[in-house]
This record gives C-alpha cells, structure tokens and sequence, in this order.
C-alpha cells in the first residue's frame, strides 16, 4: 500500500493555461468540470453545462453551496450578440424584522440558525436559465449529480479542509439550539461525528431524490410545492420565519449588467443587491491613473488596495435591494465622482470613508460553447455550510445571506421582511467593442470584488494569460488600513507598504484569497481557460 499525505506537498506545482477548440468548463472540483463537458459533447450548450455543474455543486463542494442557496449568472448568447444578466437571490421572511432580532438580544444578525435564512432562489435560477436558454430537459442536466448522489464521491482535498474547518462552527451552534441542525449534522457528517476527509466517499440518497423532484416539476416543488410545504413545516416546528407566502411569490429577476470601461475594455457585473459595483468602481478610479510596469511592487499593490479601499467604503454603505437604494449606480459610476475619489490617493494609505455620491464560505463555474455562448455563474451559501439549518429529508441545507443585513434603521440595508440583502457573489464577464471576450470570477465573500479586479488589472495592464493571472500573488483589504498579503509576494514588498501606512499581514492560507476561473475566447476562435491553483480547480476541454 503506497504511504503518503495528500495534503502534503514539498514543492511548488505550476500549471500551464488550457486551450479548447470546441468547448470549455472550468470550476473548483475536477468532477464539476468534467459534468459540464459531458453536457456540451452529448450536444448541450454553454447554458446546459453550467445548469447540470450548478445542480452538482451542492453536492460536490457542500462547504460553499447547497440546495438552499442563492445564484447569479452573466450569460452571452451569440446568435443575439446580446450579454443577460439572472439575479437569483432570496428574500428575507415577511415575519423577520430588525426589530425582531434586536429583541432577541443580538446587536447583528448572526451566521447560524434560523435568523440569517432566506427564500433561497437558487433552484429557481436553474429553472431559469434552462427556460430561456436551455436545450436539454432538468431531468438529464441532473442526472450526472444524481448518480454521484446515489454512487459517491471521493471528497477532493482542499474541501476536505473546509469541510473540517466548518463543522466545528455547527458544532457550536448544535450545542445551544439542536433541533434545526440536527438533520445537519447526520447528512454532512460521517456516523462516527467526525468530518468527511479528502477521499473519502460521500454519498446523500436524500439529495438524488430532491433533485429528481425538481426536474420532474421544473424546481416548482421547492417554491409551490411538497418541498415548500416539508420546508415550511420544519421551520415553524423549530422556531423559524417562513410561511408558504414566503416562497409562493418569489422569482427570480432578469436584470441589465451593468458596465465599466478599462483600458478599452468592457467590464460586466450584475447590478446591485450585488457588490460587483465594487469592481466597477474601482476599476473606474484605476483607469484614470498608470500603474507602474513591475506588478510585483509595493506601488502596483498600494494603488489596487486603495482603489479597493474607497469603492468598499461606498458599496458597503449605499449597496442593498435595489428597490430601497437611495444612492443609483449611475451616481455610483459617473465619472466624476469617479474622479473625486481618485484625488484622494496618495503615496500614503487612507483611512477609507464613504464619499457622497449624490453630490453631482460560494462557488464559481464557468463554460463556453461552439457555438459562442458562455456563462458566467456563481451560486453560494455565504459562509461555507451556510446557516448549518438542513430539512429533514431533503438534503437541503439553507444559506445564511441574512447575515450580511443590517440592524441600523437608517441604513438601505437594514433587514425587512420580504427584503433582498447585501449580496457579496459576482460573475464577471469581459467584452471588446460589444463582442464577448469571456467570461471570469473568483469566488469568497468580500475577498471577491478584489480579486475580480487583481485578474482584470492582470489581464489588461500586465497582460498575462489566464492562468498566469489566476497564480499572480494576490492582496486583500480586511478593514481600517489592515492588509493580508499572500508570503509569494515577498517581505520586501510587505515591508515598502509599512512604510506607506499600511499594516500589513503575510499569510500562507492561500484559500483565504479567492478562487478563481477564467475563459477567454482569442481572435481566432480558440478558447483559452485557467483555473484556480489555491483550491481544487479543474479546466475539462475538447
């Protein structure tokens, strides 16, 4: 028997960039990229395979999404040279208020339990795509996720890790309140109590039969059907928010991306309740200056994480539900406030405040077809596992986005009933003079609109390939003038931005930094693809 330690590895590891003649798809675990494949070969399209790995991701990499989540998607079709843009997120309970939880004795939502969940419109969003877009019925887009369901699967490595890292946060919440975790805890956890470890076998029967329910009913069943009314029912018997009305009137939304030029580029994010503003925003401050011609130098990063610094310092206060924004993207992205927040950087590191601009634990997946369509697709429980609530059952386990409301009632974001949060997952997507370059993302939480910017700026100022701009070593902003700066870029560098005001942290726990994929389409027609090295990414192409 060979003896060795799968986690372990005593040299670094390069990967080249993929090239593709007919077709691509990219996610964080081997199997999910090779489930979109299979799809485009048996004749699907770009909108087929990302339906058929959404419906798998749950099951392939729990510790980022579920049956409970939410979804977004950035979708090229080429015969309508035409870029659509699906927000498939929740709303909150009618029945949860601020109120409401402020009287419980919480002074912010917290990230287990009842509280942070939400109408999760995920399947709703599959159900979408496949209508509008699709070729091929739910029942055989699913059929890959059921089989590996019922058959299991061998847990890839860096889920493994996220799979032990988590389950000691719904351990916690189990010790105070078991009954909604219950369930949790006997489908995502081995009968001996301890997590799944890579290569383990993980088989979930209840998720084969959920998903075979939602093809037969087009994902009806979750939102006006049997598996609404076990969902309502187990949440009113444990001390839940929903009741049928909840889920009876949600949709999903068909929404205009909304878009900044950079160094002659389109760049394409959905609009709010989502954060991909930030990118734009920043972006947007960045292209008004030069970036030095060495990336790896303490200016290159000073100026990313200060450009970040400012669009944060906004997006995080005017960015909710579209509906109660008091703040539009159009004062967000002008180009003179643009120009306003641009003046205030420096050789120094700010303190980030938000401007007046009314003065003048997610998975990302992405495919491409022959036929020039591609999909930028993203679908996330927030915080790894989520709320740690699951219904008995069913294998859903539900998001925990309510989390990233507010208490404070002046705020746009502040939770009502009925009422889309703060979302932090973004697709991307690239286009040159109104043609479709690809489409690119980089999933986890607030480290996501940084890292679709450090790619961008990679691409179009460094020119680097896709898989060169995915390994570059990354920055992330954490709050105040606080950097966590990944060790490859090295202490000197770390050290020249001390001297600029910053505090700055090197870290070795690289999965903390994003985890990206990129497709681009070249002049010729080829597809090129990278994918993430700082989790278990997978490019599969023919």
């Amino acid at each position: 028997m060979l003896n060795f330690d799968p986690l372990t590895y005593r040299y670094s590891s390069r990967r080249n960039v993929v090239y593709a003649k007919k077709a691509v798809a990219c996610t964080s675990v081997p199997l999910g990229a090779q489930i979109g494949l299979d799809m485009m070969k048996s004749g699907g399209n770009a909108v087929d395979a990302a339906v058929a790995m959404a419906a798998a991701m749950p099951l392939l990499e729990p510790t980022g999404n579920g049956l409970g989540s939410d979804c977004f998607a950035l979708v090229w079709i080429e015969k309508d040279q035409k870029l659509y843009g699906l927000n498939a997120s929740g709303v909150a309970p009618m029945a949860l208020s601020a109120d409401k939880v402020r009287e419980l004795g919480f002074d912010q939502v917290p990230k287990e339990g009842w509280l942070p969940t939400m109408v999760p419109g995920a399947p709703a969003g599959w159900a979408a795509l496949n209508s509008r877009f699709g070729t091929k019925p739910l029942a055989e887009l699913f059929a890959p996720a059921v089989s590996y369901a019922r058959e299991g699967y061998p847990v890839p490595v860096n889920v493994a890790r996220q799979w032990s890292k988590d389950s000691r946060r719904i351990a916690k919440a189990m010790e105070t309140d078991p009954a909604p975790h219950a369930y949790w805890w006997k489908s995502f956890m081995k009968p001996d109590g301890t997590p799944y470890a890579a290569g383990d076998l993980f088989r979930f029967p209840d998720y084969a039969d959920t998903l075979e329910e939602l093809a037969a009913t087009g994902c009806e069943s979750y939102y006006r059907g049997r598996l609404m009314e076990r969902l309502v029912a187990f949440s009113q018997k444990t001390g839940g928010y929903f009741c049928r009305e909840d889920f009876e009137t949600y949709h999903p939304d068909w929404v205009e991306p909304i878009t900044q030029n950079y160094r002659g580029y389109t760049v394409c994010e959905i609009p709010p309740n989502g954060h991909g503003i930030t990118v734009l925003m920043a972006l947007g401050i960045l292209d008004g200056m030069t970036m030095p011609e060495n990336r790896e130098s303490a200016e290159h990063y000073h100026k990313v994480m200060e450009a970040i610094k400012l669009a944060f310092a906004d997006t995080k206060t005017y960015v909710a539900d579209p509906r109660y924004m008091k703040t539009t993207v159009e004062q967000l992205l002008s180009p003179g406030y643009l120009a306003a927040r641009r003046a205030l950087i420096s050789d120094k590191a700010l303190e980030p405040k938000a401007g007046d601009p009314r003065c003048g634990g997610t998975i990302y997946l992405c495919t491409a077809d022959e036929g020039g369509n591609m999909v930028s697709f993203i679908q996330s429980n927030y915080t790894a596992f989520g709320s740690g609530v699951a219904i008995p059952g069913t294998a859903i386990s539900l998001q925990n986005r309510g989390a990233n409301f507010s208490l404070d009632p002046a705020s746009d974001n502040c939770l009502a009933g009925g009422k889309k949060s703060y979302h932090t997952i973004i697709p991307g997507f690239l286009l040159k003079d109104g043609r479709a370059v690809g489409p690119f993302g980089v999933m986890g939480a607030f480290m996501q609109p940084q890292g679709q910017t450090e790619v961008i700026i990679n691409t179009l100022d460094y020119h680097m390939n896709p898989q060169e701009a995915l390994d570059a070593p990354r920055i992330q902003w954490i709050g105040g003038k606080k950097l966590q700066l990944e060790r490859e870029a090295g202490e000197d560098i770390a050290q020249q931005l001390r001297s600029m005001g910053h505090q700055v942290e090197l870290i070795d726990d690289r999965i903390a930094m994003g985890r990206g994929q990129i497709i681009w389409r070249c002049e010729n027609g080829t597809l090129i693809a990278g994918t993430e090295p700082r989790c278990d990414g997978a490019v599969a192409a023919c």
